[in-house]
């Protein structure tokens, strides 16, 4: 068991909770982690990437002089890739890179990095932030209390929660998500994550929404 503490917004230890690895699938597979990662980034690729064929760029097709005879070098046409100002030999073309795995798969990797959080102690659980209206100053007090500032975070919450996404939104580095969207490429592509008592209750409840 993981014995996690729960904090207040001022950075004070409250309570602590017992969560069982086996809900977050026991154990952490780093090959399944990497492959969907990379799957994840292999999606956001927008390969408009594109150069020209010999057959695409301007000039000539005729041979520049003829084979034997002037002492130089023979030649081919101007358009060769050997030749400054010719076309690319099997440059890029526009291609999609999307690819997808099995949605069991990417669904465990994201519980699976989750635990990682825990268990490399990375993970800060708020009881709860209790802003009232949208309060940057405050958001940016309550990470320098609990020893978040100046680092990437993510920060987990049961729901859509419009209040602390518009107090967090400024800070840089910092990300808010409702645990219904997270992933792993979001929850190991920021440092820490910072959840709230409630999303880590319906973390536990649920296994988290693969996205696409």
């Amino acid at each position: 068991m993981l014995t996690l503490n729960i904090f207040n917004r001022n950075g004070e230890s409250v309570s602590t909770v017992e969560v069982d690895p086996q809900e977050f699938g026991g154990e952490v597979n780093k090959q399944l982690l990497h492959d969907v990662v990379l799957m994840y980034l292999a999606n956001q690729r927008a390969g408009t990437h594109s150069t020209l064929r010999r057959g695409e760029v301007a000039g000539s097709t005729k041979k520049l002089f003829r084979q034997k005879g002037t002492g130089n070098a023979r030649v081919g046409p101007r358009r060769t890739n050997k030749r400054k100002g010719g076309g690319t030999a099997k440059g890029p073309k526009p291609r999609d890179y999307e690819y997808h795995l099995p949605k069991k798969a990417v669904r465990a990797a994201c519980r699976m990095a989750i635990l990682s959080k825990f268990q490399d102690q990375e993970a800060v659980i708020v009881d709860d932030f209790a802003l009232v209206g949208p309060k940057t100053k405050q958001m940016a007090a309550a990470l320098k209390a609990l020893k978040l500032q100046g680092t990437s975070c993510l920060i987990g919450t049961a729901g859509a929660d419009d209040i602390l996404y518009k107090s967090a939104r400024n800070i840089a580095g910092v990300k808010v998500l409702p645990t219904s969207q997270f992933n792993a490429y979001t929850v190991l592509r920021q440092k820490r994550l910072l959840l709230t008592k409630a999303a880590l209750d319906e973390l536990r409840k649920k296994p988290a929404a693969a996205a696409k």
